[in-house]
């Protein structure tokens, strides 16, 4: 980020605002205080040594600051966190100062040794691991009560002091990232070793995985327009294409972890380890002492999570899938009125409205899935459990559910119930296309709008000020404060798995919808590109080794769509011709097929390696170096030992 904030200058010559902290208006002068001297004080008395200034503005508001710090704080943060950094001799190691000359492109002097994201993840570390040492209270608010461990930043934040935390955009650096990334139609990949320097593992993996998924579509697209258009009525020949949907299925899954581990292995997220956990800043209970570390923190009893689980959020889970239950019946109560209209009319009118009780009900999918959202993230809240990972889980579990449910329970209906493909192929084409155009607008085209609206609104405001002050840096923080948070990739991978579920359970009778997928991601790429640099502040950078929990999910159902295109080709005509007189011989065949797909699908899974060889080598490598390095270490000590 280019340093042309004058007014800073003056103050601290080396000072890179790297985070932005937002008090909430009128927050008491002690509180600020107390506050500012903890992230200035020195490690050993309990801060976190960091660099903060005001963000003073016209009116003298002092509810903003900007927090950075000095090169030495980075690089012994970066030890702490754990980065991973590539060596002179091409191997990727865990950083230390002491060893810090043994880094390819270290120098005292190299402001760019560590990445922006990488200084604001630091940073954010540092932050979130201050804790109250004797304070029974924030200073100035004693309703915030304190105790010894608490995060203080979190606390801050639950009470309603501290109102937000984000990281600055470096402007020119975002330029030019644009520019390669959608500013320029183009055919290509994604700059992801650039997306990953600047918005971190999380995202890159995400657009990684996006790409992936777009390009592994392209076969199923290519196969599914003749098919399209040579065997649009003949429903005999979907088990061909039902067949290859299966082998498609498993094996680009297996290829995606692969190529996840080989950029990983790259970014340094592969070695990179776990930290322990702390508590999420939502969880409360009596005040007790962890076993593990020892320190005072809220306890809460897992009986008490248990019943709240099994007593309230499963029967709430229950009830919302039996509603969406009858949604779906009351939609094909639509359908029969459609097409009895459309028998008594025969019009091009008539004509059209077969569709509408489709359209009707891919959009009511949608607005059920999002109010579905907010309630279960209200009941896993309300669950209160300790970890973030524990949370996630829960909350994924619960959402996945509902909406498989609720956006696949009316094609299986229809293909095991009703058994009209014809109706299968129309529903399946309504609600793939209409939740991507829907998603379209409602994930990017509207938020940017909106964004774009109040970007000229703050813009009039700054500029109609007469101040000395350089507005560059007063512009920047008003902006970026003012846009919307991106609360995670959440609803991108959400998204992505619907659009598997599609394209794996029943494109064989709509061959169509791999086609359309491909065009959705295509655009979906430049919508998501354009919101993460137009519309929402910059998230934290977040390291990861891979995409999570979505890796199970996209496995899970992949294994229902073996499943679910084993039946439909025991529905076939072809395939029931082979058995005219025993019904049952043919479930027999079908689950015996189903079954040895099951487990060629599992075989497959155990045989292809999930790291390139190459991968495990290094990987083996420094384990080997670790062991060592350790026993080098116990044999100096034994030898100190014995000469004492």
């Amino acid at each position: 980020m280019k340093e042309t904030w004058s007014f800073l200058d003056t103050f601290e010559p080396n000072f890179r605002p790297l985070v932005v902290i937002e008090l909430a208006k009128g927050t008491k002068k002690e509180t600020i205080e107390w506050f500012t001297k903890r992230i200035v004080d020195k490690k050993a008395n309990g801060g976190a040594q960091l660099l903060i200034k005001p963000l003073v503005t016209e009116n003298g508001d002092e509810n903003i600051y900007l927090v950075g710090a000095s090169q030495l704080r980075l690089l012994l943060g970066a030890e702490t966190v754990g980065l991973v950094k590539e060596c002179n001799d091409n191997s990727m190691r865990s950083f230390t100062y002491s060893s810090r000359k043994t880094f390819k492109d270290f120098a005292d002097d190299n402001q760019n040794f560590l990445t922006m994201s990488e200084c604001q993840y630091i940073i954010k570390h540092e932050l979130e691991n201050l804790r109250a040492k004797d304070e029974k209270m924030i200073p100035g608010y004693p309703q915030a009560k304190l105790y010894p461990g608490k995060s203080i930043v979190r606390r801050l934040l639950t009470n309603g002091i501290l109102v937000q935390i984000f990281p600055l955009h470096d402007r020119e650096e975002l330029k030019k990232l644009r520019h390669t990334w959608y500013g320029r139609v183009k055919i290509g990949y994604q700059p992801l070793d650039e997306i990953r320097s600047y918005f971190g593992e999380t995202i890159a993996l995400y657009f990684g995985f996006l790409e992936y998924f777009t390009f592994a579509l392209i076969p199923m697209a290519v196969i599914g327009i003749p098919y399209y258009v040579f065997a649009w009525e003949d429903y005999d020949k979907y088990v061909m294409f039902a067949t290859f949907n299966l082998l498609w299925s498993t094996v680009i899954l297996e290829v995606w972890k692969r190529i996840c581990a080989v950029m990983t292995y790259r970014w340094g997220t592969l070695l990179m380890k776990r930290q322990f956990e702390e508590p999420r800043p939502g969880f409360h209970g009596a005040l007790g002492i962890n076993p593990v570390t020892g320190r005072e923190e809220p306890v809460y009893s897992s009986i008490k999570r248990q019943l709240r689980i099994y007593l309230v959020s499963v029967p709430f889970v229950c009830l919302c899938l039996y509603f969406s239950l009858y949604v779906m019946m009351i939609y094909f109560d639509l359908e029969h009125w459609a097409l009895d209209y459309h028998e008594e009319n025969n019009s091009t009118f008539s004509s059209l409205m077969l569709y509408v009780p489709s359209i009707i009900y891919a959009v009511v999918i949608e607005i059920m899935n999002r109010i579905y959202r907010y309630a279960a993230e209200f009941l896993t809240s309300w669950e209160n459990h300790r970890l973030e990972s524990s949370y996630q889980n829960h909350l994924i579990l619960k959402v996945l559910v509902f909406n498989f449910l609720n956006c696949f329970a009316s094609l299986f209906y229809i293909a095991f119930v009703l058994f009209d493909m014809k109706l299968l192929r129309q529903s399946l084409a309504t609600l793939l296309i209409t939740s991507q155009i829907l998603n379209q607008f409602a994930e990017s085209l509207l938020p940017y709008w909106l964004q774009k609206r109040h970007v000229k609104k703050i813009k009039k405001h700054t500029h109609s000020l007469k101040t000395e002050m350089d507005l560059s840096l007063v512009e920047q923080v008003n902006l970026e404060k003012e846009m919307g948070t991106y609360f995670g990739t959440f609803d991108d991978y959400l998204e992505l798995f619907l659009q598997f579920g599609y394209v794996s359970l029943f494109s064989c009778v709509y061959p169509l919808a791999a086609v359309f997928a491909v065009l959705n991601n295509i655009t979906e790429i430049y919508s998501d590109a354009l919101k993460m640099c137009r519309v929402y502040k910059r998230p934290f950078a977040e390291p990861t080794a891979n995409i999570g929990v979505w890796q199970l999910a996209f496995e899970t159902m992949s294994v229902i769509s073996v499943v679910t295109n084993c039946i439909l080709i025991g529905m076939s005509p072809q395939v029931n011709a082979l058995f005219p007189d025993s019904k049952m011989d043919l479930v027999l065949t079908v689950a015996l097929v189903e079954h040895l797909l099951l487990a060629i699908k599992f075989v497959m899974a155990f045989v292809i390696p999930d790291k390139p060889r190459e991968i495990q080598i290094k990987l083996a490598k420094l384990e080997f170096e670790s062991l060592e390095a350790l026993k080098q270490q116990q044999m100096k000590l034994a030898a100190e030992s014995l000469k004492e």
